[in-house]
């Protein structure tokens, strides 16, 4: 049996970016920690994102990830919002990148059918079965909570056969 791989997952937003992080161990997860990047609401948003940019790589110094999961942004009816939060995703992707972690990208749905079996439910579905599944995980925000739903959802994924040609194609 080998050694458990750390996973970041994040959540991507221009005000709180969460963050959580998983061991997984063949079928086994284990809880290491969660927490939110905060940028200042009333800052610049280059500012903003470079609050996101050093607070997200404080955390991955600290905690050094092997792996890392971004959730991918959905387009909705503010065009402007979801421009913003786009950009606070690149950040989410570029810090990692730069680490030298293989970023992986999973849509909203299927973080949910992950983690509670379905594509669609709501936030207090996700944040129970995280709680199910990581029983001493302790978030500050939906955010970090989310997070580890998509770090969850990684490490699922990255068992399958298809998930571990890409990485070695890359």
């Amino acid at each position: 049996m080998g050694d458990a791989i750390r996973i970041i997952g994040i959540d991507p937003g221009l005000r709180r970016t969460g963050w959580g992080i998983v061991e997984s161990l063949g079928n086994s997860l284990r809880f290491v920690a969660s927490g939110t990047v905060r940028s200042e609401d009333k800052a610049a948003l280059a500012m903003r994102l470079c609050q996101l940019h050093d607070g997200l790589a404080e955390v991955l110094h600290q905690a050094m990830p092997h792996e890392a999961a971004v959730e991918q942004t959905f387009v909705n009816k503010d065009a402007v919002a979801t421009l913003k939060l786009g950009q606070a995703r690149g950040i989410a992707m570029l810090v990692p990148a730069r680490a030298g972690l293989v970023v992986a990208e999973y849509a909203p749905n299927a973080v949910k059918k992950a983690v509670i079996g379905v594509g669609h439910g709501d936030k207090k579905q996700i944040h129970m079965m995280v709680k199910v599944l990581l029983p001493k995980a302790i978030f500050d925000t939906e955010h970090a909570a989310d997070a580890l739903a998509i770090a969850i959802c990684h490490a699922h994924h990255r068992q399958s056969a298809a998930y571990r040609l890409a990485v070695l194609a890359s």
